[in-house]
Parts: C-alpha cells; sequence; structure tokens
C-alpha cells in the first residue's frame, strides 16, 4: 500500500494576489496525478516573522477547490482554533462538507502569532482552553445535536446549526517537538495538554520544523496515551507536512541555489537557509528522497507537501519523481 500524500494549494500571495483559476488549476491537477488530499494553512495577519506573504482564508480556499473536484479529501493544517467562533466554525464546516460530499479533514492546532490573538479579542494563553472547548462544541454542533453550553469562552443556550454531517469529521491535531531556532516562538516539546489533545482526535500532524527523531519520540509518547485510552492504532492518523521545492538534480549547488531563491520569496529572512537545510526536504533529488524515508521510518504514515510555486509545475515533479519512490511503502 502507498504512503498516501497531500499536497498544500498555493494560498500565498506575493507580488500578485493568487486567483482563482489558478487554486482550480492546481487543485484538478493534483486529483489528476493520483494525489490524496488538497490542503490549505491559516494565517490570519499578513506580516508574521515567519512569512513574508498574505495567504487565502483557508476554508473558503477548499470550498473553491471542492468545486472542481470529486475525490480529492479537503483538509486544514492548520486552523488557528482559539481565532474562530466555535458556531460560526461549525456551519462553514458543515457547508464545506455538504458542498464536497464529506471530503474534510480538520486539522487544528493552537496557534503561536500573538498578534492574531489580540487582533480577535482574546490572550495568547487561553489558547489551548478555548482550542478544548471549540473542538468539543464543534464535534456536537456537526453531529446534528442541539447544544446548551456554558463554559469558560461560549455560552451556547439551544443551539442547532444544521444541516448535520452524514459522517463524522476527521479531527487531526497538531504540536509536538521541532528544532529551537531564536525566532520560534513555542518550547521545543511535546506539551501534556496538547499530547491529550492529540489522543482525543482521530490523528496527529508533526510540525514542520520537527527533526524524524523528534517525531519519533513525540510517536512513542502518542502510542501510550492511546494505548492507556483504549484506542485502536489502526484508527489513527499520524502525519507530518513538511516543504519541498524540488530540484531533479544531483548537482548540490544547482539544487541549493534554486531553493534558496524560492524559500526566500515565501518566507522571507525570519530564519536563514541553514535552518530550512536542516528540517525541510531541501536538497538533490537523492537527498529529498532520503530525508523522506528517514521520516517514514520515524513512524509517519500520511504526508503533506507545501509547494513554495503557485504553477502546478512541482505537482508534475512530484508525481514523477515522489509517488513512484513511496509506493508499495
Amino acid at each position: 500500500m502507498s504512503i498516501p500524500i497531500g499536497v498544500f494549494l498555493p494560498t500565498f500571495g506575493g507580488d500578485e494576489r493568487r486567483s482563482g483559476a489558478e487554486i482550480a488549476a492546481f487543485a484538478r491537477r493534483a486529483e489528476d496525478l493520483g494525489f490524496d488530499s488538497v490542503w490549505a494553512t491559516d494565517h490570519l495577519l499578513h506580516g508574521s516573522v515567519f512569512y513574508r506573504v498574505p495567504w487565502l482564508d483557508p476554508i473558503l480556499s477548499l470550498t473553491y477547490a471542492s468545486a472542481v473536484t470529486s475525490r480529492v479529501r479537503l483538509g486544514t493544517s492548520i486552523l488557528v482554533m482559539p481565532t474562530r467562533h466555535p458556531v460560526l466554525l461549525a456551519k462553514e464546516l458543515s457547508t464545506l462538507q455538504a458542498l464536497s460530499d464529506d471530503r474534510s479533514i480538520l486539522g487544528v492546532g493552537t496557534g503561536w502569532d500573538e498578534r492574531e490573538f489580540e487582533a480577535v479579542g482574546m490572550r495568547k494563553s487561553e489558547r489551548g482552553a478555548r482550542t478544548d472547548e471549540a473542538i468539543e462544541l464543534v464535534r456536537r454542533l456537526l453531529s446534528g445535536e442541539r447544544v446548551s453550553h456554558d463554559g469558560a469562552f461560549a455560552r451556547l443556550h439551544d443551539i442547532e446549526i444544521g444541516p448535520p454531517t452524514t459522517s463524522r469529521l476527521p479531527i487531526w491535531v497538531a504540536g509536538g517537538r521541532q528544532l529551537p531556532h531564536a525566532a520560534s516562538p513555542e518550547r521545543p516539546v511535546m506539551a501534556p495538554t496538547v499530547l491529550r489533545r492529540i489522543a482525543g482526535a482521530e490523528g496527529w500532524i508533526a510540525r514542520p520544523t520537527s527533526l524524524p527523531s523528534q517525531i519519533g519520540e513525540d510517536l512513542a509518547e502518542i502510542r501510550v496515551a492511546l494505548s492507556e485510552g483504549g484506542r485502536d492504532p489502526a484508527t489513527f492518523t499520524v502525519a507530518h507536512e513538511n516543504f519541498l521545492h524540488l530540484v531533479p538534480t544531483q548537482d548540490p549547488a544547482e539544487a541549493e541555489r534554486e531553493q534558496r531563491r524560492v524559500f526566500a520569496a515565501v518566507m522571507g529572512e525570519g530564519r536563514p537557509f541553514e535552518y530550512f537545510q536542516q528540517v525541510y526536504l531541501t536538497g538533490t533529488l537523492p537527498e529529498v528522497l532520503a530525508k523522506l524515508d528517514e521520516r517514514l521510518r520515524s513512524g509517519v504514515e500520511y504526508l503533506m507537501l507545501h509547494t513554495l510555486e503557485p504553477s502546478p509545475n512541482q505537482l508534475d515533479l512530484w508525481a514523477e519523481h515522489v509517488l513512484p519512490h513511496l509506493a508499495d511503502r
């Protein structure tokens, strides 16, 4: 059985904003080439220390992609859960599920950008508790339940959104260790609260900045937590997102020259390229394939790849070189 691979839609802007035609063409090409899913990331505000580009809204982008595809699943990785009102989010997800014939995966996390929390009138210190409350409420609302709730942040009385989803929406929770950098807003640990949240979900999304050894450490703790909760590991997905600009060459200088260009265009100067070389899928084609193998050996069973350019050209290269390499794994 092949390792399923999802691809991120090019929802980042640049010198020119993205068009619907670009998103549609990318999603259709991903489906035609046999990729399992398309994904969109969530960055509310422009001007992040990590990205020099603005981003389109993930749920709207996935809804657009759903209209021009029929098979690929549609995922968020990750949706910053505490910045979304759970009733509004449940309504958006219910609509996306109805329009896409239940193809969605909700990848969630607590977020890290202090400015985003301030912009929506909340404190970063509340993000974990808000995320837990929102996950609970979204699940209940999507099931068709009429919900009353008097919580720390949401107070609902006899609320029903409709239409109920016809199948349970998979929720994959992000978090865990990562290679630290001076600009990193998070400590390189698997926090106990994050571990509990992951163990209650249908899957886990390992950080893109996590080394294979750190993914293995995290997964060992997650498996213990699943066992203690009586969970069947076969019902739990271990996923990992990463950035890849594939240069089909065995010349290290050629690969680095091209990868430096595209990483700088999207990510700016907040972190050096030498850091990207440690955590992302950089290097020559053989080096990229070796890095993918390392992640599979650490326990990853579902891959999601970020493109750094808006055209489908990278999809064609991934289909030519990556999909055959990962076949029958």
